[in-house]
């Protein structure tokens, strides 16, 4: 590898800008001037797509989140020597507002100078119903194909209202828990396999200024955390008359009120929590991606800090993954080469030559267990969570962005004692059918 855990790390900050904290978009910000100009470069390559379109000189247009990679070069080479294809690139911009706009822009228009683009999870919730995007179900993903990816997260954010899949997942990046080997021997817990261990961990590592349990809970962060545990407790994130919804909130309250994990955590997103667990002030947490902050600092191992198997709180045991996903545009005019293209993308030697380029970990879970490496640290944890775990997609709402902050504060105004769950669960169940339209 030229290097460690690009693109899924890429995608950890991206959630800070573009979500504020759902785990998956570009936290890299350009003052509005760079913006604005990098806008302006985006249009003039449009235009320019365009125009040499016209010549023939190109089989189709890729909008890509990647092209400043250093490996992209390489990488477009393998693609395009694979599949026959010459393919015109654009950069998608890096600033997450600028990128959305643009994209969302691109394909209300029914603009069809941009024929394959790369959207994330965010973006799949907002477009998969708007007709924009073209069904794969026929072309690209079979059946025997999309047997292989996540199927909860496919139908989570991927599949259409009318049952149509409109993306192929680049990859894999797992919502993984955590845990810190040393504070585990130290206490003497030697598993934490059920909710009673869990509870069991907590209590046994909390003290004296260190929590059990360590949560990103800013605002905009806190999303992840809540539908974790909701998942867990076997609730459905979207149904606030589902009691497990209210039990799974109560149970973050009274981790709290018993001192296993710190009020105070509410300011923090994962950039601030994840120096806080490298220092010993947590015992566990839940963290996307491979660990390469612990790495960094010598604390990634298995009697440091590891990745665990998400405990069973109900009748199975959940775990989020994220992903970029590779998207046909419905008014591409280039729509068989478009399908080679994806066809590759899905096929084990296009998912090899992206987790050789980016660090990819492949979405399909047959191509992990062939182009992976056993010394990859963390094939063993994710070949066991995409067979041994409820695979889901976040819960997303078409209007996420208000969603997401909605529910955030009102959890806040729970953990700090300022509205009881009654009247979180109400509000609750109020956001999720405003934002749903």
């Amino acid at each position: 590898m030229k290097k460690k855990f690009v693109s899924i790390f890429l995608t950890i900050s991206l959630v800070g800008a573009m979500l504020a904290g759902c785990g998956s978009s570009d936290s890299s910000q350009k003052a509005d001037a760079g913006s604005s100009q990098e806008t302006g470069v985006q249009e003039q390559a449009a235009a320019d797509t365009a125009e040499t379109k016209k010549d023939g000189a190109y089989d189709l247009t890729l909008y890509t989140i990647n092209s400043t990679d250093e490996d992209f070069p390489e990488w477009l080479a393998n693609v395009e020597g694979a599949t026959g294809l010459k393919i015109n690139v654009i950069a998608a911009p890096t600033d997450s507002d600028t990128r959305q706009q643009k994209i969302t822009t691109i394909l209300s228009t029914g603009d069809a100078s941009v024929d394959i683009l790369e959207i994330n999870d965010e973006m799949s919730a907002s477009f998969k119903n708007a007709g924009w995007l073209e069904g794969l179900n026929d072309t690209v993903m079979t059946e025997d194909i999309r047997a292989e990816f996540p199927q909860g997260y496919m139908a989570d954010m991927i599949t259409d209202k009318n049952g149509q899949i409109i993306g192929v997942p680049g990859y894999s990046g797992y919502l993984a828990f955590w845990v810190n080997q040393q504070i585990m021997d130290e206490v003497g817990i030697t598993s934490i396999d059920t909710k009673e261990d869990f509870v069991k961990y907590m209590e046994a590592a909390s003290g004296n200024g260190r929590y059990g349990y360590g949560g990103s809970w800013e605002k905009t962060y806190s999303h992840n955390e809540i539908a974790q545990f909701v998942n867990m407790f076997g609730g459905d994130y979207l149904d606030w008359t589902n009691p497990a919804n209210r039990e799974a909130v109560e149970f973050l309250h009274d981790m709290v009120q018993k001192g296993y994990t710190p009020v105070d955590q509410i300011a923090d997103k994962y950039e601030q929590m994840n120096p806080k667990f490298i220092d010993g002030k947590y015992g566990s947490l839940f963290m996307w991606g491979l660990g390469s902050d612990y790495a960094k600092a010598d604390m990634l191992g298995a009697d440091k800090i590891h990745m665990a198997m998400v405990p069973k709180f109900s009748d199975e045991r959940y775990i989020f993954t994220d992903s970029w996903s590779y998207v046909l545009n419905a008014a591409s005019k280039n729509k068989d080469a478009a399908i080679t293209f994806l066809k590759y993308m899905a096929s084990e030697e296009g998912m090899k030559a992206s987790y050789e380029a980016f660090d990819r970990y492949p979405a399909r879970k047959d191509v992990a267990e062939k182009v992976v490496p056993d010394t990859d640290p963390a094939k063993e944890m994710y070949s066991r969570y995409a067979n041994e775990c409820v695979v889901r997609g976040r819960p997303m709402l078409p209007q996420t962005m208000e969603f997401i902050s909605a529910m955030g504060t009102i959890f806040q105004s729970y953990m700090k004692d300022e509205i009881t769950i009654d009247d979180f669960c109400a509000k609750a169940k109020e956001y999720s059918e405003t934002y749903n339209k």
